[in-house]
């Protein structure tokens, strides 16, 4: 065949590998998955279109066409960093809380926690750390003033080169925006993140993250190049899983997601948890959640992993001179195999909540900390290291076999599905204009 029109072209520009994914079907509504190109991550060439590139050969001479077209790109991005933020808020358990849960639920790497009164201090951490968004929040609407004002004014009065997103007391936004009106770094505003006790309010400032990392990556080489040929958003990766674990769960039912990338290893989760729990639930947690393991990367952290492997299991496997990228025989897939096994294990038990018994004045009392995934229906993995090693999906049943009682995992009956296309991403993106054919790509790819 000389040429192949595709009718959408995902593009998933990830820390180690870009991926390009085709789709024909779409305007038929009978969506099918006709190839993958993958290739190399470029950023350390100083252009990620020359990844770009690669994959698109890769994918082209897959197809085995002398031309590829196609009518709608669109794209994902996490190399070069991804989306670093920090958060501020007032208080730990509660708008600081709501602010980091906003921003992982973004897709974004949250480099800093802080709350309070800003501090010189706490300033200039976060300049050091190098975020391109700082998220403030503090204050339930018609709540707390004082205090959210004197932070605003020192981000106002910093040398950063980040944007300041305000999702705090909506009463005090005119306020804000004076404080930030001769200050050289951004301000945007958006709804707040907190606006009542016990109440989270993370769209409207989610969806403002992902307009604002847009803004920054195209500053990113090679970037401006893609944007020219994108329509639509370029979203952070992990940003567009949590779009696709969202459009799932609303028709499949609560559900995780985990995904195993090169750099990070994310745990997505969307549940309102059991009722039989909600009532002991110490603090509030969000319908959608994400965390993110930023030390469980399986090739950018590799070491790192190996070493929690050796510790949790006194595992003797050797570790390679390189860490295989492409693993091209059976040691190097059992490596990476053992790798990720860990990654998973260790990322949910950092995800999930537990069951723990306190001392009060009435006497002994149980409560639920953390993250109730007891009525979860689905366990999902998605990622390089689940969707293309042999055994994922062992990997992925044995990293919810903790033997722990006290944690809240998901109960019995619940369904294991593996990203066997690994589309989530590309699924994510097409959900914000298609979601029920995101649905179809999604469903094929997870045999539901």
């Amino acid at each position: 065949m000389d040429e192949l029109e595709l009718d959408i072209l995902c593009a998933e520009i990830g820390s180690t590998k870009t991926m390009v994914s085709g789709f024909t079907g779409i305007t038929s509504g009978t969506p099918r998955l006709v190839g993958q190109g993958v290739a190399l991550t470029s950023v350390g060439e100083g252009d990620v279109c020359l990844g770009l590139e690669r994959s698109l050969e890769h994918l082209r001479i897959q197809l085995g066409v002398l031309r590829l077209r196609w009518k709608t790109m669109m794209a994902t991005c996490s190399a070069a960093g991804g989306l670093r933020m920090a958060v501020h808020g007032l208080v730990p358990s509660m708008t600081s809380r709501a602010a980091k849960e906003t921003a992982l639920g973004a897709g974004a790497i949250v480099v800093s926690v802080t709350d309070g009164l800003l501090s010189d201090k706490n300033v200039n951490d976060i300049l050091n750390l190098s975020p391109k968004i700082v998220l403030l929040a503090g204050g339930v609407d018609d709540g707390e003033r004082k205090t959210v004002l004197e932070n605003a004014a020192k981000l106002a009065q910093s040398p950063g080169s980040f944007s300041v997103i305000y999702a705090g007391n909506r009463s005090i936004v005119s306020e804000i925006r004076a404080a930030f009106a001769s200050s050289t770094v951004r301000l945007f505003v958006t709804d707040n993140v907190y606006p009542e006790i016990d109440k989270f309010n993370v769209t409207p400032a989610r969806d403002l993250i992902h307009d604002i990392f847009e803004d920054h990556l195209v500053q990113s080489s090679g970037i401006e190049k893609i944007r020219k040929m994108v329509d639509g958003p370029i979203l952070p990766t992990p940003g567009a899983v949590m779009l696709a674990s969202q459009v799932l769960a609303e028709r499949a039912g609560d559900l995780v997601v985990i995904d195993a990338g090169g750099a990070t290893t994310d745990v997505h989760s969307i549940t309102e948890g059991s009722p039989e729990f909600i009532g002991l639930q110490l603090y509030p947690e969000p319908h959608s959640k994400r965390t993110v393991e930023g030390d469980l990367g399986i090739y950018v952290n590799a070491p790192h992993v190996y070493r929690l492997l050796q510790e949790k299991t006194k595992n003797r496997l050797s570790f390679p001179k390189a860490v295989p990228v492409f693993p091209q025989n059976p040691e190097e897939t059992l490596f990476l195999e053992e790798l990720t096994k860990t990654a998973l294990s260790t990322a949910l038990s950092r995800h999930v909540g537990r069951k723990k018994t306190v001392l009060t004045y009435r006497g002994k009392q149980e409560v639920v900390e953390g993250r109730d995934l007891t009525a979860v229906r689905y366990v999902i993995g998605t990622g390089g290291a689940i969707a293309r090693l042999p055994h994922g999906m062992e990997i992925l049943k044995e990293a919810f076999h903790t033997g722990r009682p006290d944690l809240l995992l998901p109960r019995k009956n619940i369904r294991f599905l593996v990203d066997r296309n690994y589309v989530m991403a590309g699924a994510g993106l097409i959900s914000l204009k298609l979601p029920k054919i995101a649905f179809k790509i999604m469903s094929e790819s997870l045999q539901i």
